[in-house]
């Protein structure tokens, strides 16, 4: 029991710490969407910085006159999705290892200054029973939803 539950919280840290180097440690709070429904493995992490909520591809924009501006060429952008997305496989054959049930869907939200670390998980179908809606859909709207909550 113990040992599933460490090599879980293990990958976790890891889809927080890949989020971590990509900004050089320079976040206020940093948010994992993780996502495995069927044979999709999805994920997407964003920001709070300097009290602004921006995608990884605009923390640039969350920065004051003066700051270090952040490399966030696509190589290391899909570097850091490609790592998350291992970590979220690594999650799925942990669960089949230890007979435990898979999450559909992870939301991590780590704040640095604290130290606090909270997730959410959802063991229900999300989007792959939706005609319409994607991962990216559901990633995007919990981006809103941490704006509008300041979560």
């Amino acid at each position: 029991m113990k040992e599933f539950e460490d090599k879980f919280s293990e990958l976790q840290a890891d889809m927080i710490s890949i989020c971590m180097e990509y900004i050089e440690d320079r976040a206020d709070k940093v948010y994992v969407y993780a996502s495995c429904e069927g044979n999709i493995t999805s994920s997407k992490f964003f920001y709070l910085i300097n009290n602004k909520y921006v995608k990884c591809h605009k923390v640039n924009d969350a920065l004051g006159d003066g700051d270090e501006r952040y490399d966030v060429s696509p190589n290391r952008m899909l570097m850091v999705l490609n790592i998350i997305n291992e970590d979220i496989e690594k999650v799925e054959n942990l669960c089949k290892e230890y007979e435990r049930e898979m999450p559909t869907e992870m939301k991590l939200i780590y704040n640095v200054q604290s130290g606090k670390f909270k997730a959410e998980y959802n063991y229900d179908l999300v989007y792959t029973n939706d005609d319409v809606k994607t991962a990216n859909h559901i990633a995007d709207e919990w981006f809103e939803e941490v704006k509008i909550n300041n979560l």
